[in-house]
């Protein structure tokens, strides 16, 4: 199959899906659940967030604070079980502890028909994030097994699969590699983001169980900016929700980053605020119906 035919979840009528969005939640600087709500909120879903750190601010700040949630989890979702709450999907990013992993494979277990987004925020440049440890990088990967969606940039694709990391300069090729080893761990589809040639491109990959490679191509723009990854996801599940198909929910994340890092350049301390989307949101509202 085409992922351009690809839907993997197929919206009916006025009915609101009921998303879980397992991420920290960060006190200034856009990113994590601070771009998971609002986005997944204008796609039409309804937000079922699962903190599982807060921060005072993002951790490209030198300095910040950090709350492990994951003493508070059990009894989080033992409510949320109580109150027999339903789930359309589980879309997971950030996690604060290795034992985290634990509550989302738990969600999949009260969930079984619930869509697995995956997200294995870990690191970029080739480097894990400071907050996180070699024992938190091994679990993550007990996620891949099952993801319907799979979204690692080349960093989490290297610590993933422990192949190793050559940049962003991938031939097809090579990310046909790093897909073919993540799907054997499990995966069912793999969306492999930010591939460069030095062209002006930016190019994401998504491939999968019986799904051959394809090539997602958007501008890259020549600056970077804090919170891209996770607005990524977002959008591309609020898309997914929407009943698009993989293949325009990845194109459209792919433009709707670029657009977002635009009008985040024009912002003063750009550089640490995190991503600026707000003012876009209407092009996500737009996907419903």
């Amino acid at each position: 199959m085409d992922a351009k035919d690809l839907v993997l979840y197929k919206r009916e009528g006025a009915y609101i899906p009921r998303v879980a969005a397992v991420h920290d939640l960060c006190g200034y600087g856009k990113c994590s659940l601070g771009i998971a709500i609002p986005v997944l909120s204008a796609a039409g879903c309804d937000v079922c967030p699962v903190p599982t750190s807060l921060f005072s601010a993002h951790t490209k700040f030198p300095t910040y604070y950090m709350h492990d949630t994951t003493r508070i989890l059990e009894d989080y979702l033992d409510a949320w079980a109580k109150e027999g709450i339903e789930l359309d999907a589980i879309y997971s990013g950030f996690l604060g502890s290795a034992a985290q992993v634990g509550a989302i494979q738990r969600l999949y277990r009260e969930h079984p028909g619930a869509l697995r987004v995956v997200d294995p925020v870990m690191g970029d440049g080739g480097k894990m994030y400071p907050t996180y440890t070699v024992e938190l990088c091994e679990k993550m990967r007990e996620l891949v097994a099952g993801a319907d969606i799979l979204t690692p940039n080349l960093t989490e694709a290297h610590l993933l699969t422990g192949m190793p990391y050559h940049g962003q300069d991938l031939s097809e090729a090579e990310v046909e590699r790093y897909v073919a080893q993540l799907v054997g761990m499990g995966a069912h589809l793999v969306v492999v983001k930010g591939v460069v040639r030095g062209d002006s491109l930016i190019r994401n990959y998504v491939a999968g169980e019986k799904i051959d490679l394809v090539e997602v191509v958007g501008e890259q723009l020549p600056f970077m900016t804090h919170g891209t990854g996770d607005l990524f996801a977002s959008t591309l599940t609020g898309a997914v929700m929407c009943g698009r198909s993989v293949y325009d929910a990845v194109a459209f994340a792919t433009d709707f980053v670029r657009d977002a890092m635009r009008i985040t350049r024009l912002q003063p301390d750009n550089e640490v605020r995190g991503v600026s989307f707000e003012s876009l949101l209407g092009q996500v509202t737009a996907l419903v119906g």
